[in-house]
């Protein structure tokens, strides 16, 4: 394994989280390198976005495979090719089989924007103000074959304001998550994150504050 982390980064459309990965990842003393930007669909604007910053891009166009386990099995290859040891899924849009994410167990994390394992799926914002609560955000977590579960890595809250649309609810998320991943991915590439069974241990460091939002790493304490 190389110093560094070579991650893939796995996109569908815009590409902000992938952007604030790049971002992080332009430190010098930042655990990952961005080996790949790869994305299922040619028209993602995130590959223009990734290109600018002289990474590598990739497509490998769902549509032109006759089922899913052809199309994973040359998303495997690139993936292989490039020399990919993690991947982080950022608006990837395309359901994964139980293969493909057991070939990455615990090598493949993901963003979702809700505290999980409240409100997994879609429509998450709206449903967050649907039900009422104070408190909502997002989730890094390692994939697991169900949809939107896994070992959570970091969490961060925010607050559900009185008059909050879906939209507005969901700026504030989106700008919550931009903090977040960068950090979740640190603590794994850093070797600072253990899975145990179902839950995360953060063998080093303490919950970080920033200037709106606390991300707080789960730390099992069971031992």
């Amino acid at each position: 394994m190389s110093a560094k982390l070579r991650v893939a980064v796995l996109i569908s459309g815009r590409g902000s989280n992938m952007a604030a990965l790049i971002e992080a990842a332009a430190d010098p003393d930042y655990p990952a390198e961005i080996g790949l930007v790869l994305s299922n669909r040619p028209d993602a604007a995130g590959l223009a976005r990734a290109a600018e910053a002289g990474l590598a891009t990739a497509v490998v166009d769902h549509r032109a495979y006759a089922d899913r386990a052809a199309f994973e099995a040359a998303l495997d290859a690139r993936l292989v090719e490039a020399g990919i040891e993690f991947v982080c899924l950022a608006g990837f849009m395309r359901l994964l089989t139980d293969g493909f994410v057991e070939r990455w167990r615990d090598r493949m994390i993901n963003i979702h924007p809700s505290l999980l394992p409240s409100f997994p799926g879609l429509h998450t914002h709206e449903r967050a103000i649907a039900a009422g609560v104070k408190l909502h955000g997002c989730t890094v977590h390692f994939v697991r074959t169900e949809m939107d579960s896994g070992p959570i890595i970091a969490q961060a809250a925010v607050p559900v304001a009185p008059g909050d649309t879906p939209d507005t609810l969901g700026a504030r998320v989106l700008k919550a998550e931009h903090g977040l991943y960068p950090l979740a991915l640190a603590l794994v590439a850093g070797g600072l994150v253990e899975v145990r069974g179902d839950v995360t241990t953060v063998i080093e460091g303490l919950p970080v504050a920033t200037e709106e939002i606390l991300v707080a790493p789960t730390i099992d304490l069971r031992g």
